[in-house]
């Protein structure tokens, strides 16, 4: 695949080339590629008329929907990018994205009005209430200074800091990253129907569910969210889907509804995770219950999100992310010592997939790019074979009298305990220590366990520095908007 053109234009020759061929699935009707083609012309138009031009941006906040698919593509073929926002995030969040964007105009659905129209309209903003299937209503939005036309898409996050920052893809970044995956996962065939739930102010929902079916020439079974689990079943079931490539909290709320009754889908052939941690004792219930097991993949907003994936079941290490993408260069840099390619340091990556700044901030940027364009990831890794492992964010390894604790590898050993579900660590402060890992633990429905039987079977399986001295069973995990556990919370409530 060419990947040095615009996306449009990418786009426009794989629907026209399969015009009557299913392209998405909403609310229980599959719909042609014709039809989103129509739709997207018509967005066109009225983006045109209102004086939507080269450069510009259109912030987008709306559920996963046919309007969405549409605003994407024509503010592309106007040569604009596309702004897809959360309302989640909070005011202060959402208002500080806006002013650090500033969009020609917000466009919303009617939920969304309800819940944040007034807080936009009264900061100046214009604001477009639009249908999930269109169309697109007139109106007048307002110019500001225009960005370079190879700006796609522009995504707001906040990173393990909990402040937001802006990260701005490219054309390439993106077409480089869905030719990657297309190359990486060996086992797609054109004609899959991908799901997609992943909220669409999230990368990975962005590239690998909404462009990935495109670029393939398949099709995409659209669902607005993922809560209630049953809803996202019954889709999977009913489209069919065949290829689900979810994060790993949903993964668990599937599981949970087909182990109450819930039906289990027939035609999955491939099931990928990326976004978050992925539990490995799990994966016999996952193919158990939904036929295959888990691959595994991993990404940042910052690389377009995908650099690394487990090709397919043959090749499949659970406990890995898989080799990397082509076009990511990678290298390892432990602290101190040159650059590496094997054993274990902190990720640095550059390549097509990567962007290569912070949206209108030099300051983050100059913190996390080097002078030649290196960019560090913030994740302890460690790469064997050409298999990448996450062994920790930076900021969350524990170091406990001077040695250092990997959560995950804590995490692992406490979950294969009968009665969790699952769990966190992270780290407290100690006068003699430094710190000392603490475990936040989900029980299993009705299991019965202490703290002390946590920490007793810990040390029969873990170092002594590596075991929890405190233990605090919770009743939920606090999420952000793509289902990832926000550990800083947790961190704050110590």
């Amino acid at each position: 695949m060419d990947i040095d053109r615009r996306l449009e234009e990418i786009i426009y020759e794989k629907l026209n080339k399969n015009l009557n061929e299913n392209g998405f699935w909403w609310d229980g009707k599959w719909y042609t590629n014709e039809f989103l083609l129509n739709l997207t012309e018509a967005t066109v138009n009225v983006l045109s008329k209102s004086g939507f031009s080269k450069g510009q941006r259109l912030s987008v906040l709306m559920p996963n929907c046919p309007m969405v698919l549409a605003l994407m593509i024509a503010c592309w073929k106007l040569g604009g990018a596309i702004n897809p926002l959360n309302v989640k995030a909070g005011a202060d969040s959402l208002l500080g994205t806006l002013r650090l964007v500033e969009p020609f105009a917000v466009v919303v659905s009617n939920e969304v009005k309800n819940e944040a129209g007034g807080l936009i309209e009264n900061n100046g903003y214009p604001l477009v209430v639009c249908n999930e299937m269109g169309p697109l209503p007139e109106f007048t939005g307002i110019s500001s200074k225009a960005e370079e036309e190879s700006l796609a898409v522009i995504f707001a996050t906040s990173g393990t800091t909990g402040m937001p920052k802006a990260v701005p893809l490219s054309h390439l970044n993106l077409a480089a990253n869905v030719d990657g995956m297309m190359t990486a996962l060996t086992d797609l065939k054109k004609g899959d129907a991908l799901l997609n739930i992943l909220p669409n102010f999230h990368s990975f929902g962005y590239s690998a569910c909404t462009l990935l079916p495109i670029f393939l020439e398949g099709s995409q079974v659209l669902v607005p969210g993922f809560l209630p689990p049953l809803r996202a079943l019954k889709a999977i079931v009913e489209a069919p889907v065949t290829v689900l490539i979810i994060v790993p909290a949903m993964l668990n709320y599937l599981l949970a509804a087909i182990e109450k009754g819930a039906p289990r889908p027939e035609n999955l052939r491939l099931i990928i995770t990326g976004g978050d941690r992925y539990n490995v004792d799990m994966d016999e219930k996952l193919k158990a219950l939904m036929g295959k097991g888990n691959l595994q993949g991993y990404g940042l907003t910052e690389t377009s999100p995908v650099l690394a994936v487990n090709r397919n079941y043959d090749e499949n290490r659970l406990g890995t992310v898989g080799p990397f993408l082509k076009y990511v260069e990678w290298q390892l840099r432990p602290d101190g010592n040159r650059p590496m390619v094997q054993g274990e340091g902190v990720l640095w990556v550059r390549g097509k997939s990567v962007t290569n700044r912070y949206f209108r901030d030099p300051e983050m940027t100059a913190a996390r790019f080097d002078s030649d364009g290196w960019f560090n990831t913030g994740d302890y890794v460690s790469v064997n074979d050409g298999y990448l492992k996450i062994l920790d964010r930076v900021t969350d390894i524990i170091i406990v009298g001077g040695f250092n604790v990997y959560p995950q590898e804590v995490e692992r050993i406490v979950n294969m305990h009968p009665a969790v579900q699952s769990s966190i660590v992270v780290g407290i402060p100690h006068p003699s220590s430094g710190e000392i890992p603490k475990i936040f633990i989900l029980k299993k429905d009705e299991a019965e366990v202490t703290d002390i039987e946590i920490i007793q079977y810990c040390k029969k399986h873990l170092d002594h520095f590596k075991v929890p001295r405190k233990v605090e069973f919770v009743d939920g995990w606090p999420l952000s908007g793509t289902g990832k556990i926000l550990r800083r919370v947790l961190k704050e409530r110590v």
